[in-house]
């Protein structure tokens, strides 16, 4: 059994959701193009909840293993937005999971509240598809994992 089966789930789930920005295509809702994708992004966050557990602080390098591969694989393009998106969001769900001395189900939620907002928006604005209702779209469906997660381990 892999000792650190989270923390490559983790970097493996960056790696698949930047390529998947790059080949799924956007979907026509309310008037805006939405990117499928970005409800697996919550996923995303989860993941790394639970790979730090594995892993600890070593979590930051892991997730710039994520990055740098995503780079290489995926557009450089939507890989460089969603490499500045992750870190600034990343780093904020890092530190709110770290320093929140809550139960596991209630950091998840609020480290996934805060930073799941300001991954939607730097990506979306240096992709330069910025709008109010993509960014509403964006953090309510990356909301959805942790929710999801939230209500099943509470």
């Amino acid at each position: 059994m892999m000792k650190y089966k989270m923390t490559a789930a983790y970097i493996a789930a960056i790696v698949l959701v930047n390529i998947g920005f790059v080949y799924v295509p956007l979907v026509p809702l309310f008037g805006e193009m939405f990117p499928p994708m970005s409800i697996v992004v919550g996923a995303v966050f989860i993941l790394r909840d639970y790979a730090q557990r594995e892993i600890g602080h070593h979590i930051l390098a892991a997730m710039l293993i994520g990055a740098g591969l995503s780079y290489v694989m995926a557009d450089p393009y939507v890989a460089g937005a969603s490499l500045v998106a992750f870190l600034i969001s990343e780093l904020v769900d890092w530190y709110v999971y770290t320093f929140t001395k809550r139960p596991l189900a209630q950091r998840i939620l609020i480290s996934s509240a805060i930073s799941t907002p300001i991954d939607s928006a730097v990506f979306l604005e240096m992709i330069g598809h910025f709008s109010w209702l993509g960014f509403a779209m964006m953090t309510a469906a990356k909301m959805l994992a942790a929710g999801a997660i939230w209500w099943r381990i509470k």
